[in-house]
């Protein structure tokens, strides 16, 4: 048993066919407590289910657990590369037990496995326990038949395990290995205990009371165990070395760099290199990305820590991306994760590098420059450094490295007053921003909490830590049950409004607080705010929260925003390569996309574009993310999406396969999109577009509707569609006609109507008729019509003008609300004496209305008032006699 693949399947195989469930590594984010900035040991992903909390289907289990320890208080990246045992990334092997078996069968478990699996002698092993457990050592002696003098009892907090000042706790027991008199170093509890010769590599904690508070314990109903032991440690025992770089895996990856550099194996930058390319690949794996705040900091001080020593080697060009394939084939198949993200892992690591090269060699001279006359023990200014970092991108801990080979210094207090010197600049540039006061509060909040990390893209669900409150514009301590307020997390998934893209909803809880989510909006670019309802109890700032993101709507604005890039290029095709987004808005309910296009878009043309996307969906390719230089990206075909800001790097979604064959292109849809997606086209289900039309001058809007609305727009359209063919008493495939041949009737009967109403309105036609009068010697043809429409009236005035030949006519119409229109129409012959203007206005009035317009022989008003309709035309016929 010499490979670490083999020392990590045989761990996993000895406790599943004892009865544990062999549980997957749970990702370096930790979902379920947000105090820690990345998982650093196996119990992690089990402790809400030793709290309680959670209750899983087993009750006993055995992971290998990826972990990093690069950030925090557990922080061993300054020591990698320069000891046997530090890492930033490493394996934890792990038995638990949740109130099953306890010390008796773990000890059992632990014995077996180390002397009869891993075949390890027992004379190389000795054990530690805590002072005061007695059960401990009596169980060792029996168990393993050990003396007394290979039970060391230790009384420091070294063998007391505590999840933190309250909560479960218990004794420890080590187990030690004897690597040889060859090594310095004493046994446990000894002076030399701190050598390399006896080497931890197993601890069993005994989950036995629960801290109740300071001095006070009670013991647990139900006693669990939680075990761990670091693979690289017990691999490195196993291989006959105390170094855990000389084991096969290790090797493997050191032999890489050398092929790569050209440079033998032997120096630290060899293992530094090595241990960061695992930390680097895995965290990208698991979702984070190089960045300047919270954990995309880290990675990138990981990822340039490395790409420093690469260069150190003598490495001109990019060298991690080209160690990703060895990565991948020594741990691939243990996790698949490395195997689906290799593409991401790859492009990122180039790109970090490709950037960091174009600023190190400037760095590295200012660095030479200013440290030129320096010598042992002395320090580089505070500003220098500052200057390196805001300037070049190099992190306070990468220039302290690249000075340390020469005993060199950095002052780091002043490297923190030039920071906070350059934060009050901004201070002072950002209050006269014309910024809204409402809004002045974001800048002291983010100055004072940071950066809202999100995890969005990967999970629904997570833990978060309140790290602010705010309450009418102004920072509180707690938002009472029944207030509203926003909320800010050290780390949320939920998805704040972008990119066109609405804020999610959702909700908060923990054990005495639950918090509706009602929205979430970004604010300075990273700070994400939640606008929030107290339900029940009080939320206070430092409160550890359960964060749940509305599954349903998040799967249904992904479903629609993933729809939004397909349309997009099926647009292109289908009219043109002119076709730029030009806006949009993504909704659960359905996706508004705005783009240039000078002309409506024809129903065959819309026919198209919905049938290509279409094609695109039921291929159910997978949509892939990759990061990327907005420069890079853009160059390679991505297209930008209009009115979002980008930085250096961007997220650059692709889905479907190629437009065409021999295309250039990767995928049928390439943009640059800091949105959610779904994961494989087919996620969308079916587009629908539903309307299309003018928005401004040369651009269009189309609305559509993906997945499950789009299936219930398409159900209600059949049902529609079948209420009319019961009406019309038509199959479908004949309604269309069917409908047009009644319209066509109804359209005839309609103008039959009209021209019945305006002969009966007209007397029939009859010229003699009573209506006409002579007053003052002009022919008056004054009448109140009914069932005439308003438009219809100037068309009866004209009839009329024929019908008295010389004259005036007047006519008033009343509608069905009461109101009243009214024309009069003047012959040629008579304009010199009667202004048609005039006498409209004349009745107007006493219909309640005022003005009216036209020309002096034909004119038009209104009035609110149908009743007066004979006095208004009593005083047409009264100012005609008076003229």
């Amino acid at each position: 048993m010499s490979g670490v693949n083999e020392i990590r399947s045989t761990f996993l195989d000895y406790f599943a066919k004892n009865g544990h469930e062999i549980v997957p590594s749970s990702p370096l984010v930790p979902r379920n407590d947000p105090t820690l900035m990345f998982t650093n040991a196996g119990m992690v992903q089990f402790k809400n289910v030793f709290t309680g909390v959670e209750k899983r289907p087993y009750s006993r289990a055995a992971t290998s657990q990826k972990c990093v320890r690069a950030g925090g208080k557990h922080n061993d990246l300054d020591n990698v590369g320069y000891t046997a045992r530090h890492h930033t990334f490493f394996e934890m092997l792990g038995n638990f037990s949740f109130g099953d078996y306890f010390k008796e069968r773990a000890i059992e478990l632990a014995w077996n496995l180390v002397t009869k699996e891993y075949g390890l002698p027992v004379e190389k092993l000795m054990v530690t326990v805590y002072h005061e457990d007695d059960e401990a050592h009596s169980l060792w002696k029996r168990i393993a038949g050990l003396p007394d003098s290979k039970i060391v009892r230790i009384p420091t907090s070294d063998n007391f395990w505590a999840m933190g000042d309250t909560g479960p706790c218990g004794p420890c027991s080590e187990i030690f290995y004897d690597h040889g008199d060859k090594i310095p170093g004493g046994p446990p509890g000894s002076p030399d205990e701190d050598g390399d010769r006896f080497i931890e590599i197993w601890n069993l904690v005994f989950m036995q009371y629960e801290q109740v508070a300071p001095g006070e314990r009670l013991l647990l109903p139900k006693p669990s165990i939680d075990t761990g032991m670091g693979l690289e440690r017990i691999s490195a025992v196993l291989q006959g070395t105390h170094d855990n770089y000389e084991t096969d895996l290790m090797r493997a990856l050191i032999r890489a760099v050398a092929e790569a550099t050209g440079v033998e194996p032997g120096r630290a930058s060899h293992k530094v290199i090595a241990d960061h390319l695992r930390a680097s690949a895995f965290l990208v794996a698991d979702g984070v990305l190089p960045s300047n705040e919270g954990r995309g900091y880290v990675l990138r001080r990981i990822m340039r820590r490395a790409m420093r020593h690469a260069e150190l080697l003598g490495a001109r060009e990019p060298l991690m991306y080209r160690l990703v394939p060895a990565l991948v084939r020594e741990m691939g198949h243990a996790y698949p994760e490395l195997v689906r993200a290799e593409p991401l892992i790859t492009e990122t690591l180039k790109l970090e590098e490709t950037r960091f090269r174009k600023t190190l060699e400037r760095g590295l001279a200012i660095l030479d420059e200013e440290t030129r006359n320096l010598g042992a023990g002395q320090s580089l200014k505070g500003e220098v450094a500052f200057t390196l970092y805001d300037t070049y991108g190099f992190p306070l801990d990468l220039t302290q490295d690249a000075l340390r080979s020469r005993d060199i210094g950095v002052d780091v207090e002043g490297f923190n007053a030039a920071m906070e010197r350059q934060r009050e600049m901004a201070r002072a540039a950002w209050a006269g921003s014309g910024e809204a006061a409402t809004e002045a509060v974001w800048y002291s909040v983010k100055e004072k909490v940071g950066a809202s990390e999100f995890l969005g893209y990967d999970t629904e669900t997570a833990e978060g830590v309140v790290t602010a409150l705010i309450r009418d514009g102004q920072p509180v301590d707690a938002l009472e049950a029944g207030q509203d307020g926003v909320v800010l997390l050290n780390q949320t998934p939920f998805y704040a409004e972008s990119g066109g893209q609405v804020g999610d909803t959702g909700r908060m809880h923990s054990a005495d607080v639950s918090v509706v989510v009602k929205d979430t909006q970004k604010k300075l670019g990273d700070v994400f705010a939640h606008s929030v309802t107290v339900q029940s109890g009080t939320l206070r700032v430092g409160e550890a929260l359960e964060l749940e993101v509305d599954h349903d709507r998040r799967g249904a604005i992904r479903a629609n925003h993933s729809a939004t890039h397909l349309l997009h290029e099926a647009l292109r095709q289908v009219l043109g390569d002119h076709v730029a987004q030009k806006g949009s808005l993504v909704t659960p309910d359905r996706l508004r996309f705005d783009f240039s296009h000078p002309k409506p878009i024809s129903e065959e043309e819309l026919d198209q574009v919905e049938a290509i996307v279409n094609r695109v969906v039921r291929e159910n390719d997978p949509v892939v993310t990759r990061l990327m230089g907005v420069d890079e990206a853009i160059e390679s075909g991505a297209r930008a999406l209009f009115g979002e800001k980008y930085g250096d790097e961007v997220r650059v979604v692709s889905m479907g396969g190629p437009r065409h064959p021999g295309s250039n292109a990767p995928a049928f849809s390439v943009e640059l999109c800091g949105g959610t997606h779904v994961r494989r086209t087919g996620d969308i289900g079916v587009v629908s577009i539903v309307s299309e039309g003018a928005v401004a001058a040369g651009v269009r809007r189309l609305e559509a509707m993906s997945a499950e609305g789009a299936r219930r727009h398409l159900v209600d359209d059949s049902k529609r569609l079948k209420g009319i063919t019961g009406l019309i008493k038509a199959p479908a495939a004949e309604a269309t006609d069917r409908l047009a041949a009644l319209l066509d009737e109804r359209r005839k009967l309609e103008r039959e109507l009209a021209e019945a109403r305006k002969a009966l309105a007209m007397g029939g036609g009859k010229a003699g008729d009573a209506a006409v009068k002579e007053v003052n010697g002009v022919k008056l043809m004054a009448r109140a019509v009914a069932g005439v429409e308003m438009r219809d009236l100037k068309g009866l005035a004209d009839e009329g003008k024929k019908q008295v030949g010389s004259g005036v006519v007047a006519l008033v119409a009343t509608a069905e609300d009461g109101k009243a229109g009214v024309v009069v129409a003047v012959t040629p012959d008579l304009t010199g004496r009667f202004n048609a203007v005039d006498l409209v206005r004349i009745a107007s009035e006493k219909l309640g209305g005022k003005g009216g317009g036209g020309r002096p022989d034909m004119a038009q008003a209104g009035g609110p008032d149908g009743s007066k309709s004979g006095e208004a035309l009593a005083a047409i016929e009264a100012a005609i006699g008076a003229a």
